[in-house]
């Protein structure tokens, strides 16, 4: 008789982040493989991830490394139910901080480190959050559909981003939250006021928008996508020797450490922990554990509606007609 298939929730994140490289051209690949969860990656995949990037960042074999999502979309963002149930537990994030098996006590959730430990714990490159940053090894995101929170990090952070005509960046924290951890950075490299724009209003920006940005490199049709990227990755890997490739990426840090990102990181943290304490407005959604425990898609759906349909988050939402 077949065995049955594996609970979500058992199966292993090397199931879920696919890692391959070729040493010949030395192009590396990255794949989020939960399309089902429109790459979502929960907190052992992105812990993954960040072992991987650490991993590539010392092989030698690898000078390019590719991200990626199977299926429709880049990705629209972690996996937020397990996040706000872990959030919302007593003992915290310890599976996050990589703290399950040790013996320590949690800051309780009446204490300002129950949250902020979380938040802070994002600006450090063993969250797989922030990570993609401190890569000294050339990076290309290859972006389609949704391109939403934790993806639109890596994409921010990546040094190449080839797009889709059809991706859609943003990130659900300005309409359910308010505040996300690479705003600064965000900020730097869309330009202070069209990121302004993308925060207040909460509407997604095209492929298009973030190619007039200086955020996207190149906008293809979607069938044409695989081959733009991948001709991208083979000049990367063509062009100066790797250990150039490392002087290049520490000049480009020291430069974006001179204008505060990681400082950045720090202080949007540090906003995230105290965006609690702001009291809900009567016609705002507020996201919380209690949310899950109902109809959270139809929720959504409806805060979504509000908006005029080409500054909606999804797809079915910005092809409805008034």
């Amino acid at each position: 008789m077949p065995q049955n298939e594996p609970e979500e929730d058992e199966v292993p994140a090397e199931d879920l982040i696919l890692y391959d490289k070729d040493p010949a051209t030395k192009i590396a690949t990255i794949t989020l493989n939960r399309p089902d969860r429109l790459n979502a990656p929960t907190i052992a995949m992105r812990l993954r991830y960040a072992d991987l990037l650490h991993e590539a960042n010392i092989d030698d074999d690898v000078k390019v490394l590719v991200i990626r999502g199977e299926g429709d979309d880049f990705g629209t963002g972690q996996d937020l139910p397990e996040f706000m149930e872990a959030m919302g537990r007593e003992e915290g994030m310890v599976e996050e901080l990589r703290l399950e098996d040790a013996d320590i006590t949690y800051p309780g959730r009446r204490q300002f480190r129950h949250g902020a430990t979380t938040t802070q714990w994002f600006a450090d490159p063993r969250a797989g959050c922030r990570t993609l940053q401190e890569f000294k090894k050339i990076s290309i995101v290859e972006a389609k559909g949704y391109v939403y929170g934790w993806h639109f990090y890596q994409a921010g952070d990546a040094d190449l981003v080839i797009s889709s005509d059809d991706a859609l960046f943003g990130h659900a924290a300005w309409r359910y939250a308010g505040t996300a951890p690479r705003m600064w950075w965000w900020a730097t490299t869309m330009g202070l006021r069209k990121f302004q724009e993308m925060v207040f209003t909460g509407r997604p920006f095209t492929a298009e928008e973030m190619a007039e940005l200086g955020f996207v490199n190149s906008v293809v049709p979607r069938e044409e996508l695989e081959a733009e990227v991948q001709k991208y990755a083979m000049a990367c890997a063509q062009n100066r020797s790797t250990d150039v490739v490392f002087m290049q990426k520490t000049f480009f840090e020291i430069m974006k450490q001179y204008q505060g990102e990681y400082m950045g990181s720090l202080l949007t943290g540090v906003l995230e922990s105290l965006a609690v304490y702001g009291r809900a407005d009567a016609n705002e959604l507020v996201v919380n554990p209690e949310m899950f425990a109902g109809k959270m898609t139809d929720t959504i759906k409806d805060f979504d509606s509000r908006f005029p349909p080409d500054w909606r988050l999804s797809r079915k939402g910005r092809s409805a007609e008034e």
